[in-house]
């Protein structure tokens, strides 16, 4: 296949239109996002029972049409019963088109031509290539451009410099002030008996009362604690740091951090769900996290580069030149 084109579907939420993004541009073809928003009865009904899928979407969204695309990469629910269509559109016309799932399906496995899902959701067919974790867009070049950009934010902290990723509340987990403080504590301690530096970055989902927790168990510690203000720091603490330590709430930032090959340990927090030990299950038993307990051991780490291995796969697959 020469290049040709490939629509990832968005339905706007970073975590899964980053994972759809990563797997694209590693694949190599042209990109165009369609941004997709199905209106009533269609966003509430589970994607297996969305008939007439491609007449659900409101006014706002990217059309869906031919020419059609000769990829298609999808992840989240809204996105789910749009690839179905189009994959089922395109071969009514004759056109040759490659659907990829990156979740769980209620659809039968059958209904896309690949399916690269996280191991932990358990996904099992004959188009299934199982993922360690979730794909993403870290790669070693955005990498390099992201530490150039923000070594003068990180130049004067102690060295070794550990990058902490915070998560928040979500499905599985809750954040409270309690954890926040407890976690700040800790972090503390360990700046102080291990002399190391800090790199925090906190999310939306930390909440507005347990951000201002953490920072204050941290005020006299060598830290850089990201505020929010200004372009995202993220990837450049990361790139910088020689550890990371991350919250066991997000299976991306976890991800993410087992990409750039350096130590993780991965911090508790309130809560957990059968699928997300099976997450940390996974991890750990391949070597890419420990627990954290209070203390940090450097050791020599393997990049986790799922999202390379299934964009080869799939560039294999499609004989992309």
């Amino acid at each position: 296949m020469t290049a040709g084109a490939c629509w990832v579907l968005s339905n706007g939420r970073a975590g899964t239109v980053n994972q759809c993004l990563g797997l694209a541009e590693a694949i190599g073809l042209p990109i165009t996002i369609k941004e997709v928003r199905p209106r009533a009865p269609w966003r509430w009904l589970p994607p297996n029972m969305c008939l007439s899928a491609l007449s659900s979407l409101k006014l706002s969204s990217d059309p869906l049409h031919p020419p059609w695309p000769d990829l298609v990469i999808a992840c989240g629910r809204s996105t789910e019963a749009l690839a179905v269509a189009i994959r089922r559109a395109a071969q009514k016309s004759e056109h040759k088109i490659f659907t990829i799932y990156l979740q769980r399906p209620s659809h039968s496995t059958s209904q896309f031509d690949l399916l690269a899902p996280p191991q932990h959701d358990q996904v099992i067919g004959d188009n299934v290539i199982e993922t360690l974790g979730a794909l993403h867009r870290i790669t070693p070049e955005r990498l390099a451009l992201a530490a150039e950009k923000f070594a003068p934010l990180l130049d004067h902290l102690p060295r070794p410099l550990i990058a902490v990723l915070v998560g928040g509340t979500g499905n599985a987990y809750r954040m409270n002030e309690t954890a926040a403080r407890k976690l700040g504590q800790n972090l503390a301690a360990l700046a102080q008996t291990r002399s190391v530096g800090l790199a925090v970055t906190v999310s939306r989902r930390t909440g507005t009362k347990n951000t201002p927790a953490l920072r204050t168990a941290l005020k006299d510690t060598p830290a850089v604690i990201w505020d929010g203000q200004g372009e995202n720091p993220y990837a450049g603490f990361l790139a910088l740091a020689d550890g990371i330590i991350v919250t066991a709430d997000s299976i991306s930032m976890l991800s993410e951090a087992c990409a750039v090959g350096k130590p993780v340990y991965v911090a508790d927090m309130p809560g957990g769900s059968s699928k997300f030990e099976r997450f940390h299950q996974s991890l750990r038993s391949a070597g890419h996290t420990r627990p954290y307990t209070g203390d940090f051991e450097f050791w020599p780490a393997t990049p986790l580069a799922e999202t390379a291995r299934v964009a080869a796969f799939v560039r294999d697959r499609l004989k992309i030149s």
